[in-house]
């Protein structure tokens, strides 16, 4: 693929990122506070402010350090990673948040996780420059 498709998939996914945290902060708080686990043990509403200011510095970090892009990539995906137990919690607990209104929606949503850790490895070429680094001795 194209430089200008991943530098492309790249910024797409850090204008998410950015909309995302701005939702966490503002607009969507009370859906995003539906996927943080019950059993979690800090506050719902602290959870959700952090986890969006993060992805607010992800998705800037996305666009700005461009120099930086694949540890960055990484960084991202792994975020995407840690926040899942956080989706399996709302398909278990049965929370209604983002017209997630029944177990087959909140199962097929599972699905689109390792999509979005694949597109952050993929945009900002980690995934190639891990496949393509030195074998050990």
């Amino acid at each position: 693929m194209s430089d200008s498709f991943r530098t492309f998939g790249r910024w797409l996914l850090g204008v998410i990122l950015i909309v995302a945290g701005i939702g966490h902060l503002s607009f969507q708080r009370s859906d995003f506070q539906a996927q943080v686990p019950g059993w979690f043990p800090l506050d719902a509403d602290l959870v959700v402010l952090a986890s969006g200011v993060v992805e607010i510095v992800l998705g800037l970090a996305l666009l700005v350090l461009v120099r930086h892009q694949v540890l960055v990539g990484w960084v991202v995906a792994a975020f995407f990673v840690v926040i899942f137990p956080g989706n399996i919690a709302q398909l278990v607990e049965g929370n209604d948040a983002f017209g997630l209104d029944s177990d087959t929606k909140r199962l097929v949503r599972l699905f689109f996780q390792p999509v979005l850790v694949a597109w952050a490895l993929w945009a900002t070429a980690a995934w190639r420059t891990w496949r393509r680094r030195e074998p050990s001795n």
